[in-house]
């Protein structure tokens, strides 16, 4: 590959995807400008031998919604202002999606490396006129190349409308996302305690997710996905890099599945904090999980049951739960205390493993030992993580983060502000915890700054919010939950 200048390059491409349904195999293909092409792939075990009808009319709708979402990681590279699609065509509805997740889920990215990237990202829309170029039909159009076409700007979703996607006729069966933490093992017992035939579903290699998924004794599925290597080595020669929202990729990647294997349902562990972001002076909210916010989820889930198949439910079990709430359910079985981790040095994609599940010293491990804490025996908590986090000074500066002290909240996937404040100041009116030189720095430091009411943990712990459950489902949960 000649040497790459991200600020030369004018174009980025969506040029090509398939799906053989014989081998499961999605190929997804990009390019900048005339370059070479970057192709990732998607493997799906145990795909049908063949797809026939409306069945495979949506599964090349799904496979171009996740070859238009997964570009995000490509994209990036660069951020041209000119994007194409080179075989086939889009509605406003796609449009619209997809350069929200672009915009809103590149946030932390355009933040980190001083980028506006607003209004930045368009793609052309081409509005099919018949059943065959919607791809509704048998033989759908795979090959229709969109036009230049100036795009509208990007507009909310449909509200209320009926949905233009067939019903498939989908298993009642759920692939439940597991990213090997507390949240998605409280949704697959929640689920199995619901009697919800499900099947615990992971997207790459990790060994740490794996074992976890094993643990649960339910049907597994491991999906491949490999990144073009072409990425590795722009981003060696210099292109812009950056978080992503791996969720929405992730979404769009179990929706694939869902569609080939012919179930129904589609479900994350994203909680309600999710939704609230980091608060920067001078520049406003980032939210580093965007992709796991209600937003999100509203956007995508209607998308698909409306464009996709009119029987295929994407939801998150636990968005009507705090992270409180969740850590709260996690807490009542120790079955998986030796083997979940939600310590995010054990799942980058490139560079070294800790040794230990938790490496105790990043935003992830400092608000999950904060959130257990209230809810399980010191000793339980401390046999986990090997230690004690609290009673660690040198720590104090990630809890200030934690606790937005002097400091905006960590660009991780972690609690609201005022959920870790809560916690802490339970911890410090309990002799067990009141002593460890984290929670008495707390109370002599930062609780007399701040009301009283606003450090009751109980609101917080309050079942409540907008969800995507399906409602007969919701009602079986709710009183597992506020119990």
């Amino acid at each position: 590959m000649t040497a790459f200048d991200k600020d030369q390059v004018s174009r980025f491409r969506f040029v090509r995807c398939d799906f053989a349904a014989d081998t499961g195999v999605a190929r997804l293909v990009y390019a900048f400008d005339d370059g070479p092409e970057m192709t990732e792939t998607v493997t799906v075990p145990g795909a049908p031998f063949q797809l026939d009808g409306e069945r495979a009319a949506a599964v090349q709708r799904a496979l171009q919604l996740l070859h238009l979402i997964a570009g995000v990681s490509y994209y990036k590279a660069a951020v041209p202002s000119q994007v194409s699609i080179d075989s086939y065509a889009i509605d406003k509805a796609t449009a619209a999606l997809v350069e929200t997740v672009y915009f809103n889920g590149l946030g932390e990215f355009a933040y980190r490396n001083g980028l506006n990237l607003r209004d930045r990202f368009k793609l052309p829309v081409n509005e099919p006129h018949s059943p065959r170029e919607r791809g509704w039909g048998e033989g759908a159009s795979a090959d229709a190349v969109s036009s230049a076409a100036v795009p509208s700007p990007p507009a909310p979703l449909p509200q209320g409308e009926g949905s233009n996607a067939p019903v498939l006729g989908l298993a009642h069966h759920a692939l439940v996302a597991i990213g090997g933490g507390k949240d998605s093992l409280v949704s697959i017992e929640a689920l199995r305690n619901a009697g919800v035939a499900e099947t615990v579903t992971w997207i790459g290699g990790s060994q740490l997710i794996r074992a976890c998924a094993e643990r649960t004794g339910l049907p597994t599925l491991n999906i491949g996905r490999t990144l073009a290597p072409e990425l590795f080595e722009l981003n060696r020669q210099g292109a812009w890099n950056g978080h992503i929202p791996v969720t929405a990729v992730n979404s769009a990647i179990m929706v694939l599945a869902a569609v080939v294997q012919g179930v129904d349902q589609v479900v994350f562990s994203n909680e309600r904090s999710a939704s609230y972001g980091s608060q920067i002076a001078g520049t406003g909210e980032v939210n580093h999980q965007w992709s796991k916010g209600w937003a999100f989820e509203k956007a995508f889930g209607e998308y698909v049951q409306q464009h996709i198949a009119a029987d295929l439910n994407y939801y998150s079990l636990l968005r009507p739960l705090s992270e409180l709430a969740v850590a709260r359910q996690f807490a009542k079985t120790d079955f998986y205390d030796a083997h979940f981790s939600s310590c995010n040095r054990n799942f980058h994609i490139l560079g070294e493993r800790p040794v230990n599940r938790w490496c105790g010293v990043c935003p992830k491990c400092h608000f999950v030992f904060l959130a257990l804490a209230p809810f399980m025996p010191k000793i339980r908590l401390v046999r986990i993580f090997g230690r004690n986090l609290l009673d660690d000074m040198e720590q104090a500066g990630g809890y200030d983060a934690l606790l937005e002290f002097q400091d905006h909240k960590p660009f991780e996937c972690v609690g609201e502000g005022k959920e870790s404040r809560a916690a802490m100041a339970t911890l410090a009116s309990r002799p067990d915890w009141k002593e460890d030189v984290l929670v008495k720095r707390f109370a002599t430091l930062i609780q007399p700054t701040l009301a009283a009411d606003e450090l009751q943990i109980e609101p917080l712990l309050v079942i409540d919010g907008e969800h995507r459950i399906p409602e007969a489902l919701w009602e079986r949960l709710r009183a597992n939950f506020a119990a």
